[in-house]
């Protein structure tokens, strides 16, 4: 990086709708390690490139536990990292917690979700057809697809669930909601997690799900303390549907919005999975300056050193449109084979629930396509109206006719 290059407001100005700001492109070719100003902390390093990105989030080096009640740590949110979750530990404490849940995300134990996935998409779709057009796919399909989910894997009784939806949007929050608001959703949230654990403290025996699990491992193991069990219950429960229920929305409005994409789905529904993965790749789902991470000693990055105590963001959708990595990288190709996107992550933080991901993205797109293949906007795409101030990417609602 040159002496000169100038130090950037990050984010890069408020999001518009799915598309990616232009600036990443130019980053990836002339500076691919920039500094950046983040709304609070001070500044920081961007990294654009698809190798560095998944270097800075493999090394051990990069800390997300050094963040933790930091408030001069760069960030794009009002409060500084919490601890006692998952995304802010490093092994082996980070290890140590994800071992007690990784059991039930993997491939095998998710695959067997997959027929109540779908259970649950045709009942969603059987109403939206029995109140007829136009229909909200978010109200009706993609949030309550991975709510639904989620609140069965963890035990979160379904009178309940609509509870920490209102919670959700709260602690993802830029500038969609105050310092007081954020601390007063979660604080909310947190208690309404306390009473879960409680009751299944009284209840031991009230069903096979993933927090009670959680409580016998804080009870009678001691293999995690009451402040973790619950936050670890939050992180499930959000990182657990609000993503998913973004992106089911973001990627049934850009194959509607963009010629032709629907259409070939619908001629071949054979490419879902290939399409859902070529959508992950594309489909830019954060709004930026999320997750720092610490340098704890110098590390070289892309020829540039980074001094220890900076911090780095790295953007996972900007090394997905890398030109060195992808072929047309700017093009959405559903027939892409060559696919080793990162939107999940990568390293040790690569995200627990991907494959439950993948599987709900491709039940509601498939399920879409059988159903409805006549679907479209049943507005103008420059109508859809979107959410703002937060940290992710997704329309407030998404009116669909057939």
């Amino acid at each position: 990086m040159s002496v000169d290059s100038p130090v950037r407001d990050y984010p890069f100005g408020d999001p518009v709708r799915l598309e990616i700001h232009p600036l990443f492109e130019r980053l990836r070719h002339e500076e691919p390690i920039s500094r950046v100003h983040l709304p609070y902390g001070g500044d920081g390093w961007l990294v654009t490139r698809y190798d560095d990105v998944k270097f800075v989030l493999a090394d051990p080096r990069f800390s997300r536990a050094v963040t933790v009640d930091r408030e001069d740590v760069p960030r794009a949110v009002p409060q500084p990292t919490r601890g006692n979750s998952l995304l802010s530990m490093d092994p082996p404490e980070h290890s140590r917690l994800r071992k007690l849940v990784a059991k039930a995300f993997t491939s095998r134990r998710v695959d067997l979700l997959r027929p109540r996935a779908q259970q649950i998409v045709d009942e969603r779709l059987d109403e939206i057809e029995r109140l007829g057009a136009p229909a909200d796919l978010v109200a009706n399909l993609a949030l309550p697809l991975p709510v639904t989910v989620i609140c069965e894997m963890l035990g979160v009784p379904p009178e309940d669930q609509h509870r920490f939806r209102d919670f959700s949007d709260a602690i993802l929050s830029t500038t969609a909601y105050t310092a007081e608001e954020i601390t007063a959703a979660r604080t909310g949230l947190e208690t309404y997690l306390a009473e879960v654990v409680a009751e299944r403290r009284s209840n031991p025996d009230s069903g096979d799900d993933l927090l009670g699990a959680l409580v016998t491992a804080r009870d009678n193991d001691d293999r995690l303390t009451e402040a973790e069990l619950v936050q670890l219950g939050i992180t499930l429960l959000i990182a657990g549907h609000e993503t998913t229920a973004n992106q089911i929305a973001n990627f049934t409005y850009l194959l509607l919005s963009t010629p032709g994409h629907w259409d070939a789905l619908r001629a071949d529904p054979e490419l879902v999975p290939d399409a859902v993965e070529e959508l992950l790749r594309y489909v830019q789902l954060g709004s930026g300056g999320a997750f720092a991470r610490v340098a704890t000693e110098d590390v070289e990055v892309g020829g540039t050193t980074v001094r220890a105590g900076d911090a780095v963001f790295v953007n996972t959708q900007s090394a997905n449109r890398d030109e060195a990595v992808f072929h047309d990288p700017a093009e959405l190709d559903l027939t892409r084979q060559h696919n080793p996107h990162i939107a999940f992550g990568h390293g040790v933080h690569h995200c627990l629930g991907a494959q439950l991901a993948r599987i709900e993205l491709q039940v509601a797109l498939s399920s879409l396509l059988r159903r409805f293949p006549g679907l479209r906007l049943a507005v103008p795409a420059e109508e859809v109206p979107w959410k703002t101030g937060l940290l992710v990417r997704g329309p407030v609602a998404l009116p669909v006719t057939w």
